[in-house]
């Protein structure tokens, strides 16, 4: 079934999508105010202005650019950066780097949204017993969330919905309440409120970059694409961004009724913090709240945990990031996880919660990376409407407007620079850099990996395989390739089959994966190059498909079996009387640097950054799911410098 169960629009689906998609952008309400009020007196033109911001950026951003826009770009029913750039890539080579870019930036902020979130919701406990600390709380709920990882999340991700179909409801409500209080901050949704506070506040830049934290979520919508499908995202949009504008105004609303006063202000040696998004709830209702709020919190980061662990498997298939290994908790599909993510992940958190302390220090390095991803996004879509014969005019205003408008917001959060945002942007560097070398390396590789005809070794391969003076190595021998197509075959294999201690086998096998740009496809071909002697199998392969390799490969002798176009039973004689099946043995060829006199000084610093991260990286046999009982791993020379190159001059003897 290539479609989520739940990707049409149903009554289901829209509950579902409140459950995985929203939780980042549905817990903004938490934070978005206090950062834009900040240390500022409460004065009207920043709270209407402010509002009216908020109310034309998710209008502009989040409702016309992804869930008209963005959304369109499915790719089987599959959405994201990665399923995006699979849709463009054959366009332009460049557009790897927004893709690489964006993705990486996701992944800054898959560190920083469970810190900012749960403490957001933790420090409501503050309005019940002020100066509780709350950190530790803090640390205990992400230390809980990435310790249950392992065991998958389908059953918890099953309440998710009617959880957060509980917190958007309450949201709605307690902004209603506050609205009827002061019924003119509805007024605050006239885009003049918006234009006059940019052009009168010398702050202009620090408030655009709050505002920005109301639609960080965003990008959840079109990656959490295919687990929903584009109606129920839609539809259920459409309640989410009524409840948050409902919250936002209510916010306003209580905010209004303070003018003059402030939300940070010193009790003796403590500095306190009001959060307005507790203030508008009614006492009895506080403890309620923030255990919702929590749970809410607790929602957005599985997401964003789970988003990154996706991400991950993508760069990994589209061979964008060293090996590693995926587990698949459950049959659920996109149900995964990566180990070694997940606890780089825990401890980027702890370092944040360390470094930051408290929810009103993490606004300020939280949106800077996702604003660059927005901006990839923004550039990889436009290739994907020139793609479907959009009119260009129609392309060159949408990225007039999104440049433009991210543009501008990624100058506002670069203030946030000195105050965090360094934090996000450097690990985003430090995970660029890795998708970098690791695509770069692969380029320089397969620059000397040299071809040749394949069926130039017909005769001696089969002679080989007939000759009984060569000890037999084994019955069947599977060689991993990646040559394209089936006229070619590396030289290393050849040298491996014939030089490399002579390999005599009754049959030989050419096995090539080819990652397709669609996202779940599996499909083989097969080719009998020397009939009962030499044959090629190629996989077909969707880049969200599990890789393994052996398991793929014996269904497929299973079925060339079952239709007598192979015999793989022993020719030995004892054992082919009985009809015992023949051993099979998987050779890989592991590539080693040699020599580098060919390459430049970037190229070599790109080499050894590269076999740095291959010594961490999870081993070639072991990330096609070979069983290494069966695997011989050979060593060959990636030869950079020709022989021919060198000048010797030998010395006579008198």
């Amino acid at each position: 079934m290539s479609h989520n169960n739940f990707s049409k629009l149903s009554a289901a689906g829209v509950l579902i999508s409140l459950g995985i998609i929203y939780g980042d952008i549905g817990t903004s309400p938490l934070y978005v105010f206090t950062a834009l009020v900040g240390k500022e007196a409460i004065n009207s033109d920043l709270i209407f202005g402010g509002i009216s911001l908020i109310f034309w950026t998710l209008t502009l951003q989040t409702t016309l650019k992804y869930v008209v826009i963005t959304l369109r770009a499915d790719n089987k029913g599959e959405g994201g950066i990665f399923s995006l750039f699979s849709l463009v890539r054959r366009r332009a080579k460049w557009l790897l780097v927004p893709a690489v870019v964006g993705g990486c930036a996701l992944l800054a902020d898959g560190i920083i949204t469970p810190p900012i979130t749960v403490s957001s919701a933790i420090e409501g406990l503050d309005e019940i017993r002020p100066n509780l600390p709350t950190t530790y709380i803090v640390v205990a709920i992400i230390t809980f969330l990435f310790l249950i990882q392992r065991f998958g999340t389908n059953f918890v991700g099953k309440g998710f919905g009617p959880i957060m179909f509980i917190w958007f409801t309450m949201m709605g409500v307690l902004g209603v309440i506050q609205i009827v209080h002061v019924p003119s901050i509805i007024m605050a949704l006239n885009p003049y409120y918006a234009y006059h506070l940019l052009a009168t506040d010398p702050n202009a830049f620090v408030i655009l970059g709050a505002v920005f934290l109301c639609t960080t979520g965003a990008e959840a919508l079109y990656s959490d694409l295919g687990h929903c499908g584009r109606s129920n995202i839609q539809v259920s949009w459409v309640y989410v961004k009524t409840c948050l504008v409902l919250n936002y105004l209510g916010q306003g609303a209580w905010l209004i009724m303070q003018k003059g006063q402030y939300l940070t202000h010193m009790e003796g040696t403590h500095e306190v913090h009001m959060n307005p998004f507790f203030k508008i709830m009614p006492d009895w209702f506080l403890i309620y709240g923030i255990g919702i709020a929590t749970v809410a919190a607790i929602i957005a980061s599985q997401a964003l945990i789970s988003g990154s662990f996706t991400l991950i498997a993508e760069a990994v298939r589209l061979n964008l990031w060293p090996k590693l290994k995926i587990i698949y908790p459950s049959n659920e599909r996109g149900q995964l996880y990566v180990p070694s993510v997940n606890w780089l992940l825990w401890a980027g958190c702890l370092v944040v919660v360390g470094i930051f302390q408290h929810s009103s220090r993490m606004e300020a390095a939280y949106g800077l990376s996702i604003t660059l991803a927005m901006l990839m996004t923004t550039i990889l879509v436009s290739k994907f409407l020139k793609a479907k014969n959009f009119p260009s005019y129609i392309i060159w205003i949408f990225l007039a407007v999104y440049i433009s408008i991210e543009g501008t917001f990624l100058a506002s959060n670069m203030v946030k620079f000195a105050h965090g945002g360094w934090f996000t942007l450097t690990v985003g560097a430090i995970l660029f850099s890795v998708m970098w070398c690791w695509h770069t390396a692969r380029r320089i590789r397969n620059r000397y990996v040299k071809f040749i005809e394949v069926s130039d070794y017909y005769p001696i391969i089969k002679e080989l395989s007939d000759d009984e003076s060569v000890p037999k190595y084994a019955s069947q021998l599977v060689y991993l390739t990646s040559a394209n197509f089936d006229s070619e075959i590396e030289s290393k294999i050849i040298y491996s089959i014939l030089q490399k201690q002579p390999k005599r086998a009754d049959v030989y096998w050419l096995v090539h994966v080819n990652v397709m740009d669609e996202p779940h496809v599996r499909e083989y071909d097969v080719n009998f190059l020397i009939p009962n002697k030499l044959i090629r199998v190629d996989f077909k392969l969707g880049f969200r498909v599990d890789q393994g390799v052996n398991l793929l490969f014996r269904k497929v002798v299973e079925d060339l079996v079952k239709n007598g176009e192979v015999d793989i039973t022993s020719r030995y004689t004892s054992l082919n009387k009985h009809k015992i099946v023949g051993d099979f043995r998987f050779i890989v060829l592991e590539k080693i640097l040699s020599r580098s006199h060919n390459l430049s000084l970037y190229e070599k610093s790109i080499m050894n950054y590269y076999f740095l991260l291959k010594k961490a990286s999870l081993s070639e046999e072991r990330s096609f799911g070979l069983d290494l009982s069966f695997v011989t791993v050979e060593k060959v020379p990636l030869l950079l410098a020709d022989p021919d190159s060198v000048e010797l001059k030998r010395r006579m003897r008198s």
